[in-house]
């Protein structure tokens, strides 16, 4: 009998195969097709030919420990011990896995906000509690409202996204303060807290629980050096808790794989000397910009993005079609693979939106574009 009885194939698996299958451009699934930076695969290529392929210790290769808690400070003016409460992780996802698995019981409840990324309810339930799914508002902002409501003695996390995925709404000091209230009011509540676009932010700098003195012993920061850095298949990223949190994740994380590639551990290390993570606003915005722009004559009605490089925009305007329909008609007559958002929603919630990757060069978007202006 199945653990997972209704979890199907994801539909970013779904949607590139269809891009393939049909020739179309693929800016459905979350990945740029633009080179790494020159710099870190001269450093991979330097490597290759030294002894640095065989395992790291379980934490992670302790001098890039040492360069995120670096980062961290230079970021948020935040000091964690690189020792006890930084874990490289094998891509966001593990961490979150990990994260979860460590720390919530059988039984216990996880609020996660919906639209959501698709990694958080599996192990959730594999785990045998309970997710609850809680509606953001309409402009994708938390109903606080209903959060207070849904929160009990029995809720051990809640799980927050910003930058979000998929909406690119970022969240406003109220809504932390709110998320601090409501910590106080429950004790035992601890905050997963997925920044893995934290250095993708345009208009409003990016507000983190790391800039949170009072969610610091609660939460579980996880973060990503495939989105920060273009290289989504080395999968790499790291969780950041106290550590009387990071004790028990560590826990999972060494049965889970013990320990990361090392040579991209160290890689990144070294690239981390030269490489200037606030640069990563100014190159997506412009990709954001050049994007929306290209757009501006289709029927489509673009949502403000305000963080990740995903553009969400509405369809209403040229069919009544729900949006998995629309999507796979984008595909085959049109040539473009996009995401339905209602695939993001528990309740298969259908806003007549979809959404769409802008991490890609310049000649893809615009060619994307004028299939789109089709429409």
């Amino acid at each position: 009998m199945s653990k997972l009885p209704h979890i199907k194939t994801s539909i970013f698996t779904i949607m590139s195969q269809m891009a393939i299958d049909y020739s179309a451009i693929n800016l459905s699934q979350g990945f740029p097709n633009f080179s790494v930076d020159i710099r870190l695969t001269n450093i991979l290529i330097k490597l290759a030919s030294q002894n640095v392929h065989q395992y790291t210790p379980m934490s992670g290769y302790q001098p890039l420990l040492e360069k995120i808690a670096e980062l961290i400070l230079q970021s948020y003016k935040r000091k964690v011990n690189p020792k006890d409460e930084i874990l490289i992780t094998a891509g966001a996802t593990q961490g979150i896995f990990a994260t979860l698995e460590a720390l919530v019981n059988a039984n216990e409840e996880v609020i996660i906000l919906d639209p959501s990324y698709d990694c958080y309810e599996a192990p959730i339930l594999l785990i045998g509690a309970k997710p609850i799914r809680v509606l953001l508002n309409d402009d994708f902002t938390p109903n606080w409202e209903t959060i207070n409501i849904v929160t009990n003695d029995t809720t051990k996390l809640i799980i927050i996204n910003n930058p979000h995925n998929p909406t690119g709404k970022t969240w406003t000091s109220t809504d932390f303060f709110q998320l601090e209230k409501l910590v106080d009011s429950y004790p035992n509540l601890l905050i997963l807290s997925d920044e893995v676009y934290e250095y993708i932010t345009f208009e409003q700098a990016h507000i983190s629980v790391h800039h949170r003195p009072k969610l610091w012993n609660k939460s579980i920061s996880i973060s990503s050096f495939g989105k920060s850095f273009h290289i989504t298949g080395w999968k790499i990223g790291y969780a950041i808790a106290p550590e009387h949190l990071m004790k028990e994740i560590k826990k999972v994380h060494q049965f889970m794989v013990f320990s990361v590639n090392s040579i991209s551990q160290i890689a990144i290390s070294e690239y981390l000397d030269s490489v200037d993570v606030k640069s990563l606003r100014c190159f997506y915005e412009q990709k954001r910009d050049f994007f929306r722009n290209l757009l501006k004559d289709t029927k489509l009605q673009l949502l403000p993005c305000e963080g990740t490089y995903f553009q969400v925009a509405s369809y209403a305007a040229i069919s009544d079609e729900n949006d998995l329909d629309f999507t796979k008609r984008l595909v085959i007559e049109f040539g473009v693979a996009t995401i339905p958002i209602s695939t993001f929603y528990a309740n298969g919630k259908d806003t007549k939106c979809i959404r769409f990757c802008f991490a890609k060069d310049d000649q893809t978007l615009i060619q994307a574009a004028e299939r789109l202006q089709k429409l």
